[in-house]
């Protein structure tokens, strides 16, 4: 599949069959993580892969809408907070966020590729997620996606015109 195609068939999905994702699968979507860019390539990142049977109760603390659950697989993008590189200007920006965001992206990516459903969820309990994940200090969570196959079809996709996120030369 061509990656305009890839980018335009890939949606928020919300409804998920109960089927295994093969773990070829998996291990395909964990490699796009691998492989994405991530400033000054220090890879600040972990990914957690949750099995939700029997973990429904305590994913539903995270994110507590039942869709999340329906799936075999949950993935948390954390970021370690200290490996993150930051900027050395007047504002010491960090980009363990921005990394992580880059991960969630081509794992989303590689799923849709591949015939899996995924949804963004940053709407999440970070406190909760901390307990459930076990997370040791220093490591945030970042970014949440359910994992599986998608149980409904896409619906239309509504965007901003081009011309509105643009600006040429200057913000004009």
């Amino acid at each position: 599949m061509d990656f305009m195609t890839l980018i335009a068939q890939r949606y928020s999905v919300r409804a998920y069959k109960p089927d295994p994702v093969e773990d070829d699968k998996l291990q395909q979507v964990l490699e796009a993580a691998r492989l994405a860019p991530t400033a000054a390539n220090r890879q600040p990142f972990r990914v957690i892969v949750v099995h939700t049977k029997g973990r429904e109760e305590a994913l539903n603390r995270i994110y507590g809408r039942d869709w999340f659950v329906q799936p075999p697989l949950v993935l948390a993008v954390c970021a370690v907070t200290s490996e993150g590189w930051v900027r050395h200007f007047n504002d010491g920006k960090t980009y363990f966020d921005v990394d992580a965001a880059i991960v969630m992206d081509h794992m989303v990516l590689a799923a849709t590729e591949l015939g899996l459903g995924t949804c963004w969820i940053a709407a999440f309990d970070p406190d909760a997620a901390r307990e459930v994940l076990q997370l040791p200090g220093g490591v945030e969570p970042v970014v949440f996606t359910p994992l599986g196959y998608p149980d409904v079809a896409p619906g239309s996709k509504k965007r901003k015109p081009l011309g509105l996120l643009v600006h040429y030369e200057k913000w004009s």
